[in-house]
């Protein structure tokens, strides 16, 4: 079987793919270092934050139906250009007198394209590779966004430590530029759908995840974790720093976590299990561990390697999830359904963040830690009950053996 990157359109891909990682990785510390240094306030970080996170969200079914009426590659290309304007505003912004409220404008357009963006990812690996090449693409896409946010943090702290946040936010507005113009040289074809409202094609898309039952459990395991982890990552510092010894704990934890994400995600260009969606669902399972350990104070290196541990399963169930839905559902489609993918996913962290302190500030942390170490069990061991999961294989029933599965079923 041919390697991914011998076909030149997922070379172009990979790479475009790749420089937007990189600067991706670099903002969100720039980000945080900018606004408290225009404001003071960590309330206007939370602001700017949420001006980012909720057109994404309102726009993610939208930006399906436009991925799967309209040409994907095109879709992503214009997503990439608002993102580079905005960051350059951004940019230009910080290198004068920078204002709250242009920022926060540049964050929720940059959170707008982010929600077009999003969805169009499966169709672009779809239409750049056959159907026996998917994993191992995914896989490469998923290693490469994860190399870039182990190394993401040290390339701002340089970044802004040699010339200033402004500079973070250039290279993001470059790379977004370098991106569309990769993108734009890539050839890939486009299945047509039939003409329909936008209200209808947001229908048939939820048809056909209502069809599957995996899809759908899977989707509430995927934003139990997605909750949870927000959850961690509301309480984890407090707990770090205040009983397993420091701030370095904390920082060594989530360096565990990416590394951690990292090893999954180089995992599965090698590891195929049978049962894909019934062994990743109980991969993310492991979750619950670093929870645990968090809430009961235990020891520290062990807290750091259970959070390695348990991230390197995420870093797994990525690429194998995108793979399994790009070859169970039609290709007409597929942009839709993943958009309710990310909109289960990231809906549930902002509920996370708003939850984990109003029941530690009433119980302590070690309670809604507790609760959703619970939570998460319940959510990804109990969609082994669900028969669709544990029958589902790489490729529709239909496929004949030994032939590579049609995108269709």
């Amino acid at each position: 079987m041919a390697h991914p990157l011998r076909q030149p359109a997922f070379r172009l891909l990979f790479l475009a793919r790749t420089v937007s990682a990189v600067g991706d990785a670099v903002v969100p510390a720039a980000l945080a270092l900018a606004v408290l240094r225009a404001t003071g306030s960590s309330a206007a970080l939370a602001l700017v934050l949420a001006c980012a996170m909720l057109p994404r969200l309102l726009l993610l079914p939208v930006g399906g139906v436009l991925a799967d009426r309209f040409d994907a590659r095109r879709v992503a290309v214009l997503a990439d250009l608002l993102r580079c304007a905005a960051q350059l505003v951004v940019a230009l912004e910080l290198s004068t007198d920078p204002s709250l409220a242009t920022i926060a404008t540049a964050a929720a357009v940059s959170g707008a394209a982010g929600g077009f963006a999003l969805p169009t990812a499966a169709p672009l690996v779809t239409g750049t590779v056959e159907p026996a090449q998917r994993q191992q693409a995914n896989a490469l896409l998923a290693a490469t966004g994860n190399a870039s946010r182990l190394a993401g943090p040290a390339l701002a702290g340089a970044l802004i430590w040699a010339a200033g946040p402004a500079w973070a936010f250039l290279l993001d507005a470059a790379t977004f530029a370098l991106s569309a113009l990769l993108l734009g040289a890539t050839r890939i074809p486009h299945v047509t759908m039939p003409r329909r409202s936008v209200l209808g094609d947001l229908r048939e898309g939820w048809r056909e995840v209502r069809a599957r039952d995996w899809f759908l459990v899977s989707l509430a395991g995927h934003a139990a974790w997605n909750g949870a982890a927000a959850v961690l990552t509301a309480l984890g510092p407090a707990v770090a720093v205040r009983q397993l010894g420091g701030e370095h704990v904390w920082v060594l934890l989530l360096q565990a976590g990416a590394a951690g994400m990292l090893a999954g995600s180089l995992l599965a260009t090698r590891v195929r299990p049978r049962r894909p969606v019934l062994a990743a669902n109980l991969g993310l399972a492991s979750y619950a561990v670093p929870l645990l350990l968090l809430a009961a104070a235990g020891p520290t290196p062990l807290v750091i390697a259970s959070y390695g541990v348990a991230l390197a399963a995420v870093g797994y169930l990525n690429p194998v999830w995108a793979t399994v839905v790009q070859a169970h559902f039609p290709p007409q489609v597929l942009a839709r359904v993943t958009s309710y993918d990310w909109l289960a996913s990231l809906g549930a962290v902002p509920l996370g963040f708003a939850l984990a302190p109003l029941a530690a500030g009433v119980w302590g942390e070690d309670v809604p830690l507790l609760a959703t170490a619970g939570v998460v069990v319940l959510a990804c061991l109990g969609s082994a009950l669900v028969p669709g999961v544990r029958r589902l294989t790489w490729t529709p029933a239909a496929a004949p053996r030994g032939e590579p599965a049609p995108a269709t079923r």
